[in-house]
């Protein structure tokens, strides 16, 4: 190999070695991100069609509390605040009276997104009702605050990373699949969890229990065993 040659291979040396470490010195004192656990599978970014045609899933899940497969979903909605969009601390207890629809989601998730049209939707329709929507964004807030203004979400956010989770765990959900829906009661009474992306069939049959138990006409019992019938003989159908 001739002088030249030699030269040239030093050189490429010396540039991969001053790449390397540089790379290096950016791995050890690059500001670490808390980690927000996603579930299995590939997330797809954000796009328009998110607001297209509702995305095709499998039937969600609704617990309740005290039941087999859900023992620790609380009876009454806890005490939690989280930062909403301006980062002040929130309390759930703003909507105190009110009935709720506290949807668990991340701009990560596909079929969290999906669902935002159809919750705009309830919101405009039962708002006069006595019902709000109530987003609660497991992620980072800039992420959040780009998809919400891009996409005009209407309704209350919270939003929150590793306080979210807490805040998941305190819904009885220790391992978060998102998306998951909270629906409670005017005296705050956590009348279903539904795991899964919601749908309109879905979300008005709960709905519709939740306005009997408000208007005094079924018990909580009762009003529970009725969405678990109700959403079992949807997904058969």
């Amino acid at each position: 190999m001739n002088v030249r040659a030699l030269r040239i291979a030093g050189g490429l040396l010396l540039m991969l070695f001053g790449v390397w470490a540089g790379l290096r010195v950016y791995s050890n004192h690059a500001p670490k991100r808390a980690s927000v656990p996603v579930p299995a599978g590939e997330a797809s970014p954000p796009t328009p069609s998110d607001f297209d045609a509702p995305f095709e899933s499998a039937v969600g899940t609704a617990l309740v509390p005290g039941g087999p497969a859900a023992p620790k979903i609380p009876e009454l909605l806890p005490e939690f605040s989280l930062g909403g969009r301006t980062g002040q601390p929130t309390s759930i207890a703003t909507w105190r009276g009110k009935s709720l629809i506290i949807n668990f989601w991340a701009t990560w998730c596909a079929p969290c997104r999906h669902e935002i049209p159809l919750l705009q939707s309830i919101r405009r329709e039962w708002r006069d009702r006595n019902l709000e929507v109530v987003g609660i964004a497991v992620d980072y807030r800039n992420q959040v605050l780009a998809y919400a203004d891009e996409f005009k979400i209407a309704y209350p956010l919270l939003i929150g990373e590793d306080d979210a989770l807490d805040v998941a765990r305190a819904f009885g959900v220790d391992s978060p699949a998102f998306p998951f829906t909270v629906f409670t009661d005017q005296r705050g009474e956590v009348v279903a969890l539904y795991v899964g992306e919601l749908h309109a069939p879905q979300a008005d049959l709960i709905l519709s229990v939740v306005e009997s138990l408000n208007q005094n006409r079924v018990h909580l019992p009762e009003a529970r065993h009725t969405i678990a019938e109700g959403l079992r003989s949807l997904s058969t159908e």
